[in-house]
């Protein structure tokens, strides 16, 4: 009974096979706690926490600004639901990466017109 507890634990933070061997950012974006991985213009991000009753519309903006600080590229596309998000990169910008294998705390500093800016720091 407890290996299949841990077998579950262990498996909330795997990647799909298309991102099985890139390296993961930790975002706290709010409530939310995203794994995400980037590989090459595509990005995975999947929630780690427990919200109650999830929808996508509600998780989805948390999840694009994690993929976003993590990949320091732009959301050109997204899919997925409120556990698993997958995107398609715009990597024409100006945005700074965060550096890869290190957990951050991210606070939104500014929300204008659907845009927001973020503030993280590694925890």
């Amino acid at each position: 009974m407890v290996a299949m507890a841990l077998l579950a634990v262990i498996g909330c933070d795997a990647p799909g096979p298309a991102f099985r061997h890139a390296d993961v950012t930790r975002i706290r974006i709010d409530q939310s706690v995203f794994a995400v991985r980037v590989l090459d213009l595509r990005a995975q991000a999947i929630r780690l926490n427990a919200e109650p009753a999830p929808r996508l519309a509600a998780v989805a903006p948390r999840g694009v600004m994690a993929i976003e600080k993590a990949s320091g590229c732009r959301v050109r596309r997204l899919e997925g639901d409120a556990a698993v998000m997958q995107a398609w990169l715009d990597c024409g910008g100006q945005l700074k990466p965060l550096p890869r294998d290190v957990e951050f705390e991210c606070q939104i500093d500014v929300v204008y017109d659907s845009i927001a800016d973020l503030s993280c720091a590694p925890i």
